[in-house]
């Protein structure tokens, strides 16, 4: 298991704290880990550390399938430079209501999909890349939907 300075040292840009650095931990074993309540068993995101719905402090990061569709799709033109991302044609950001839950959605990026083809309904699943030497979760069209 990662010790919390070994987390801090691979996101040295990213503010971890006691609330979200299970999510974080979880991204450097290629998990995307969302916060799910034990008392009522609702998935929540951004991490608290309290369900929203029953206000139980008996939640845990868990890992997601990672499969779900495009709720939300964003084509940026501009933004700040990051490996891997360019603006010489616009650079999408989406947002994935993800299977386990409906409303449980997480923002990223989706990869091997032509521009003309990333639609929302679109069904994908997660994948990882590497920016700044760390894991990174994005998606991809799942089973081969678009490519």
């Amino acid at each position: 298991m990662t010790t919390d300075d070994e987390l801090l040292d691979r996101f040295p840009d990213t503010v971890i704290d006691h609330d979200n650095k299970e999510f974080y931990r979880g991204w450097l074993v290629g998990e995307l880990r969302l916060n799910r309540c034990h008392a009522c068993g609702t998935w929540h995101h951004p991490p608290r550390p309290i369900c929203p719905r029953c206000w139980s402090d008996d939640v845990v990061a868990t890992a997601v399938s990672g499969r779900g569709t495009v709720h939300l799709l964003v084509w940026l033109h501009q933004g700040p430079s990051a490996p891997g991302v360019s603006y010489d044609k616009a650079h999408p950001v989406v947002t994935v209501e993800l299977e386990e839950q409906p409303g449980l959605r997480f923002t990223s990026t989706v990869v091997d999909c032509p521009a003309e083809e990333l639609r929302i309904g679109l069904p994908v699943e997660l994948t990882w890349t590497e920016r700044y030497g760390a894991p990174y979760p994005v998606f991809q069209p799942a089973g081969g939907e678009a490519r």
